[in-house]
C-alpha cells in the first residue's frame, strides 16, 4: 500500500469543492426592475434527495483520521514528545488562521469605527460561524495520537461511545424539542468520521469483501429513510430556505449513517483501483491542492460575496445580458475560477506567518498550553466575533484570546530547549 494514498486526497478535495458550489448556491442574487435582491434559495424536494448523495463533508473528516493516523505514525517512530507533535502540526495552521483573521478583524473593526457598529458586530458573529470546521478539526488533530492509540488497542469498541452519544443528543433534542443541544453531537458525530478514517488506514473497509460493503451502503440508506420517514428527521442532509434544519450543521444520526456508507463507497472504490496510480504531475497537482484546502475553506465565502458583486455589476452595465450573468451556475463558474487563481497567492502571504520551529524540542507544557489557547481562541471568535471597539466588548475579547494563543503557539514552536 502506497504511503500517499491519492483517493483519501482526491475525496478530501471532492468535500472541500462540494462546500463551495453549496454555499455558492445558498443565497439566489436577483435582479427584479433593476433592482438587486438577494433571497435563500429553496430548491425543493428533488433537490432534497441528491442533497443525500451530493454531500460528501462526513468524508472529509474520514480523510482527516486517515491522514492523522500517518502523521501519528510517523511522530511515534520519531520518539519526540506530544509537545513536538503539536508545534509540528498545529503551527502549520497559524498562517492560515492568523492572516484570515487579521484581514478579518481588520474589515469588522474598521466598519465599526466607521459608525456601523451595530452591523459590523452582528455580520462579524453571522460570517464567524464558519470557524466551527477550524475548531473541530484543530481538537480533533490534538486528540489524534489518542484516537490511533485507543483504535490500536481496543479496536471497533472505541467507536461505539461515541455512536451512543450521537444517539443520545438526538433523542434529547426529540424529547425536549431543544434544537440548541444538536450542537452537543460536534464532539460525537465527527470525533467517530475520523475514527473511521483511522480504521481505514488500519486496514478496515478496503480489505472487507465487497458484499459486505454493499450491504452496509444499503443498511445506511435504510436508517436514513427510517429517520426521515417516521422519526421527522430533515428531509435533506443540508438546510435551504425550505428545510430550515439541517442534518449536516450540527450533524444528526441521519448524517453519521450517511458518512458510514461515504466510507464504504470509498473502500468500494479504492477495491477498483481508482487513483491507485496518477501520473506525478497529477500527484503533484493533488498535494498542493490538499495544502491549500484550509485556505481554500476560510475564503470561499469571500470569493463568493466577491464573484456575485461583479456579475450583478456587469448585469446593472449590459442589461441585455443580464439573464445570462445571473445565472447560479455561472456564479459557481466563477466562484471556483476565482478560489483556483486567488487562494495560491493568499498562501504566499500565509507562509511567512508559518513560524519556522527552533531546533530542539518545546520547553515542557508550553506546546500544550499554547496549543490550548490557540484553539480557544478560534472558538471565541466563532461563538463572539472579530471586531476591535469598546462598543463590542465580547468581540474585542475574543480578538485578544485569538492573539494570544497565536502568540503563545509561536513561541513554544520557536523557543526550543536541546535535549541530550
Amino acid at each position: 500500500m502506497p504511503r500517499r494514498n491519492h483517493l483519501i486526497d482526491l475525496a478530501r478535495i471532492g468535500s472541500m469543492l462540494i462546500v463551495v458550489v453549496f454555499h455558492a448556491l445558498l443565497w439566489q442574487v436577483l435582479l427584479v426592475d433593476g433592482q438587486v435582491r438577494v433571497v435563500p434559495w429553496a430548491p425543493g424536494p428533488v433537490l432534497w434527495a441528491i442533497s443525500w448523495v451530493a454531500t460528501i463533508i462526513p468524508v472529509f473528516f474520514v480523510a482527516a483520521g486517515y491522514a492523522n493516523a500517518v502523521v501519528v505514525d510517523t511522530w511515534r517512530a520519531s520518539g519526540t514528545s506530544y509537545g513536538a507533535f503539536l508545534t509540528l502540526r498545529g503551527s502549520r495552521l497559524l498562517g492560515p488562521m492568523s492572516f484570515f483573521l487579521i484581514v478579518f478583524t481588520a474589515i469588522g473593526t474598521a466598519a465599526a469605527w466607521a459608525g456601523w457598529l451595530p452591523e459590523a458586530a452582528a455580520l462579524s458573529r453571522q460570517f464567524a460561524q464558519l470557524l466551527w470546521f477550524a475548531v473541530v478539526y484543530q481538537l480533533l488533530l490534538a486528540a489524534a495520537p489518542l484516537a490511533v492509540r485507543l483504535h490500536d488497542r481496543f479496536g471497533g469498541w472505541v467507536m461505539v461511545p461515541l455512536l451512543a452519544g450521537v444517539v443520545a443528543v438526538d433523542a434529547a433534542v426529540r424529547l425536549t424539542g431543544d434544537l440548541g443541544l444538536q450542537w452537543l453531537n460536534l464532539a460525537f458525530a465527527w470525533p467517530l468520521a475520523h475514527q473511521w478514517g483511522i480504521a481505514y488506514h488500519r486496514g478496515w473497509f478496503r480489505t472487507w469483501p465487497a458484499g459486505r460493503l454493499v450491504g452496509v451502503i444499503a443498511a445506511c440508506a435504510a436508517v436514513i429513510a427510517v429517520l426521515v420517514t417516521a422519526l421527522g428527521y430533515p428531509p435533506a442532509a443540508v438546510a435551504w430556505a425550505d428545510v430550515l434544519v439541517a442534518n449536516l450543521l450540527p450533524p444528526t444520526l441521519a448524517i453519521v449513517a450517511l458518512g458510514l456508507a461515504q466510507t464504504s463507497v470509498l473502500a468500494l472504490l479504492e477495491r477498483a483501483g481508482v487513483a491507485a496510480r496518477v501520473g506525478e504531475g497529477t500527484a503533484r497537482a493533488i498535494r498542493v491542492a490538499n495544502a491549500l484546502l484550509l485556505t481554500t475553506y476560510l475564503w470561499h465565502i469571500p470569493a463568493i460575496v466577491v464573484s456575485a458583486g461583479a456579475l450583478v455589476g456587469l448585469s446593472l452595465l449590459l442589461p441585455s445580458v443580464a439573464p445570462v450573468l445571473m445565472n447560479p451556475l455561472l456564479l459557481v463558474v466563477v466562484v471556483v475560477a476565482v478560489v483556483v487563481l486567488v487562494v495560491p497567492l493568499i498562501a504566499r502571504a500565509e507562509l511567512r506567518l508559518i513560524p519556522r520551529p527552533g531546533p530542539g524540542t518545546p520547553r515542557p507544557g508550553w506546546a500544550e498550553a499554547g496549543y490550548a489557547l490557540f484553539t480557544a481562541g478560534t472558538w471565541a471568535v466563532w461563538q463572539l466575533g472579530a471586531v476591535l471597539h469598546p462598543g463590542d466588548l465580547p468581540g474585542a475579547l475574543a480578538v485578544l484570546a485569538f492573539a494570544a494563543g497565536v502568540l503563545a503557539l509561536r513561541r513554544a514552536t520557536t523557543l526550543t530547549v536541546h535535549v541530550h
